[in-house]
């Protein structure tokens, strides 16, 4: 079976590490390629291909400044990245919560265990 381009996808592309970092770094405020470059410490060829696959998968936008090319998130698109993972999330937060249950009760059930106690003081020893 083929493998699907990074470019047909939101989700393809957020596969790749650099692409991430890339709008990880965009969160906050646009940013001109070159201060992508020397932020990131990536070279510019690999920061323009990777921007171009985020930018035709819809994940930022694009608007020239000059010769100056500027790009910033596009908020409505990673929507959809969001929910998908926020999945996971409350999966993990049930399996950590059922994790703590279990712990709780097995040290209730110790012997020697006080359920609700907080430190002995001397007057109790």
């Amino acid at each position: 079976m083929s493998r699907v381009a990074t470019t047909t996808d939101a989700f393809n592309a957020v596969g790749e590490p650099s692409r991430r970092e890339i709008l990880n770094y965009l969160i906050l405020q646009e940013r001109a390629v070159g201060e992508i470059v020397s932020t990131l410490k990536l070279g510019q060829p690999s920061v323009s291909k990777h921007l171009r696959v985020l930018r035709d998968v819809g994940l930022v936008h694009v608007r020239r400044d000059g010769r100056r090319m500027i790009y910033r998130t596009n908020a409505e698109a990673i929507k959809p990245l969001h929910e998908w993972t926020s999945t996971f999330e409350r999966y993990w937060k049930q399996q950590l919560h059922r994790i703590k249950d279990r712990a709780e009760a097995a040290a209730e059930s110790r012997p020697g265990s006080r359920s609700g106690a907080g430190p002995e003081t001397e007057t109790e020893k």
